[in-house]
This record gives structure tokens, C-alpha cells and sequence, in this order.
């Protein structure tokens, strides 16, 4: 009986949907990631290559679709948002720990109130937090590096170029078919823009996705954790309105980075042994690598989210380890604090269902 539950669950976490793969979109991906990848080969500030290459992916993906001027005006408001909250993450990641704390906080209490604007709003603004996220580790990260020197303003440029690059490609397609209204590129994200009143439900799940990522941002760099900003992104990816949702979600994401951090590791290998002229050849194809994992991630985010978080994983933590070798028990970080991060979500939204639970039968009793 244990056997059957445990591959039941299995083929759940593993579950292929194969209507959800678009492959046209991941080289389309891949294609436009291409143009920032060598640009910062040419000028040689590769550190700059994670904010331009999120700032694309991040543009597509909150493409609305219709007409031109209306998905040009929404993406550049978008970009906008998102350079803010660039030069928010990277302003005050070397700062004491308790100002990211705070900043995490409003950020993601931000986000989740967004719902009241629409579905589609607060899936943009669940986009920004994760970025907001990702550029405060990253920003920590590249504060304590030695070898590397990272400006606030040039990790804006490259986020604000990024998204632009996105506007441009985009604007060049419509001409070429004919100026015609096109659908958002990613179908499956929800489209709903209708504003929704604040709910107390929907301003108490928002107060409890903040102070989770503020508390796991607290503990990452309260405790000063090797890579512990993974738990808050943990914590924010598995943290879903309901607990089955939540469950099944944070054991995708752990399974994904479980992969992606061993399949990282393994290429990471690779330069190890190699000096000169051949170590520039394979950092420079492990950079390749990592936009073909990407893309692939972009491909199948609704065929599969576990596989989906193995391709994410692997492409980024290749595009941060190359720039600033680390040793290779920070891959075994990574996933520990993915554990934690989804058990501290877990924890959470257990806690939430089990006190509505219990608010329900008061009134009950009462009367």
C-alpha cells in the first residue's frame, strides 16, 4: 500500500502534460537570449548577463497581447516596475539584513494585494517579487565577491534593456505579419484583469505570503546562509491558496532543484581542470548551456513544473556560479534551503487551513 502511494504521488510530481509543451516559444526564447549573451561577451561584464536575460524572459511573459500599442505601453510599464524594484534589490543588498527583511516584506505584501486589479496583475507582480528576490541574493553575493565589481544603475540598464529587447522583437513580428492583434504569447497565464474587492481572505493570504518570505529572508541573511535566498524563493513558488495546491507544488519545486542543482554541479565540473584558452571556450559554452536549459524551461513551464524548475534551476545557477566560482557544496545549499523554504510554506499554509477550520465550526457552535 506504502509502494502504490509513493508512486501514485510520484507520477503525480512527474505527471507530463503534453498539450503544455510550445516549443516554437522556447527557441523564440532562445533566439532573442542570444543578442544580450553576446553583447556582454563583446564588453566582457558577464555579471550583468542574469539581469538582462530575467528582464527578457520576465517581458514576454507578461506580454497581455492585442493590439500593439496596448502590449507596448503594458511591457514598459512593466519594465519600469521592474527596474524599481532592480535598483531597490541591488541598492540595498550589501546593507544590513534588516532592511532586506523590510523591503521583502512590503515587496510581497505588494504583490499579493495586487489581486484586487485582476488574476493577470498579480501573476506580473508574483514575477516581480521573484525577481526582487533573486537580484537581493545575487546583489549579496556580488557585494562579498572580491574579483567582481557590480553597479545598482548598470544592473538596471541591463533589467530596463532586457524588457526593451523584448518590445523591440515583438514590434518588428507585428510589421512583419501585417500589423495585426496578436494573443499573449503565453496562452496559459491567466488574462483576467477584473478588479476584485480586498477580501479579509485575500488580505490575510497576502499578510502570511509576506511575513514567510520576510521571515525566510530574515533567516537567510540574518544567519548569513551560503546561497540561503533560495528559501524565500522556495517559500514564494510554493505558497498557493489552498493546501493540496501548496503540497503538491513545493514537492515539484524541491524535486525540480534537486535535479537542476545535481545537473548544475556535473557541468560545473567541467572548468575545473581546464586553463587559458580552453577555460574561456568552455565558460563561454557553458554560458550557451545555460540559455539552452532556459529555453527549455520556457518550452515546457506547462508541461511538466517539476521538470520546469529543473531546467530554471540548472540555467541559472550556471549563469551565477561562472562569474564567481564557488565550491561545489553550494549546489547542496541551494537544495537544502529549497527544502526549507518549501517546508516553511508548507507549515504556513497548513497553519492557515487548520485555524479557518477552526473559525468555520465557531460560528457553528455559537449558534
Amino acid at each position: 500500500m506504502h509502494q502504490d502511494t509513493s508512486t501514485n504521488w510520484l507520477s503525480r510530481i512527474f505527471h507530463l502534460d503534453p498539450a503544455g509543451a510550445n516549443w516554437p516559444r522556447g527557441v523564440m526564447f532562445l533566439d532573442v537570449a542570444l543578442v544580450p549573451l553576446m553583447v556582454f561577451w563583446a564588453i566582457g561584464h558577464e555579471q550583468y548577463l542574469l539581469s538582462a536575460v530575467f528582464g527578457l524572459l520576465f517581458a514576454g511573459l507578461a506580454d497581455p497581447g492585442g493590439s500593439y500599442r496596448h502590449r507596448a505601453s503594458h511591457i514598459a510599464l512593466f519594465a519600469l516596475t521592474g527596474a524599481g524594484v532592480t535598483a531597490l534589490g541591488f541598492g540595498i543588498g550589501g546593507d544590513a539584513w534588516g532592511w532586506l527583511v523590510l523591503a521583502a516584506f512590503a515587496v510581497t505584501l505588494g504583490a499579493g494585494l495586487a489581486a484586487a486589479f485582476g488574476v493577470r496583475r498579480f501573476v506580473t507582480a508574483l514575477l516581480l517579487n521573484l525577481w526582487f528576490i533573486i537580484a537581493l541574493g545575487l546583489a549579496f553575493s556580488l557585494h562579498h565577491a572580491a574579483r567582481i565589481t557590480s553597479y545598482t544603475w548598470a544592473q538596471v540598464l541591463a533589467w530596463a534593456a532586457g524588457a526593451a529587447l523584448w518590445i523591440a522583437v515583438t514590434f518588428v513580428a507585428w510589421l512583419i505579419r501585417g500589423r495585426p492583434d496578436r494573443p499573449q504569447p503565453v496562452a496559459e497565464l491567466p488574462g483576467d484583469t477584473a478588479h476584485r474587492k480586498l477580501t479579509p481572505p485575500l488580505i490575510m493570504f497576502a499578510l502570511i505570503r509576506a511575513l514567510t518570505v520576510a521571515g525566510t529572508v530574515a533567516l537567510a541573511f540574518g544567519l548569513n546562509l551560503p546561497h540561503g535566498y533560495w528559501m524565500p524563493i522556495a517559500a514564494i513558488a510554493a505558497m498557493k491558496p489552498s493546501l493540496e495546491q501548496t503540497t503538491l507544488v513545493g514537492a515539484q519545486r524541491l524535486s525540480g532543484a534537486l535535479i537542476g542543482a545535481v545537473a548544475a554541479a556535473l557541468l560545473l565540473l567541467i572548468p575545473t581542470s581546464t586553463h587559458g584558452l580552453r577555460l574561456f571556450a568552455v565558460t563561454r559554452g557553458l554560458e550557451v548551456v545555460a540559455l539552452v536549459l532556459l529555453m527549455h524551461g520556457a518550452a515546457i513551464r506547462f508541461c511538466n513544473y517539476a521538470l520546469y524548475c529543473a531546467a530554471i534551476a540548472a540555467g541559472a545557477l550556471i549563469l551565477m556560479d561562472l562569474p564567481q566560482p564557488s565550491n561545489y557544496a553550494a549546489e547542496g545549499y541551494r537544495v537544502l534551503w529549497t527544502l526549507c523554504g518549501v517546508a516553511a510554506g508548507l507549515l504556513v499554509m497548513l497553519l492557515g487551513a487548520l485555524l479557518a477550520k477552526r473559525s468555520a465550526k465557531t460560528p457553528s457552535h455559537a449558534s
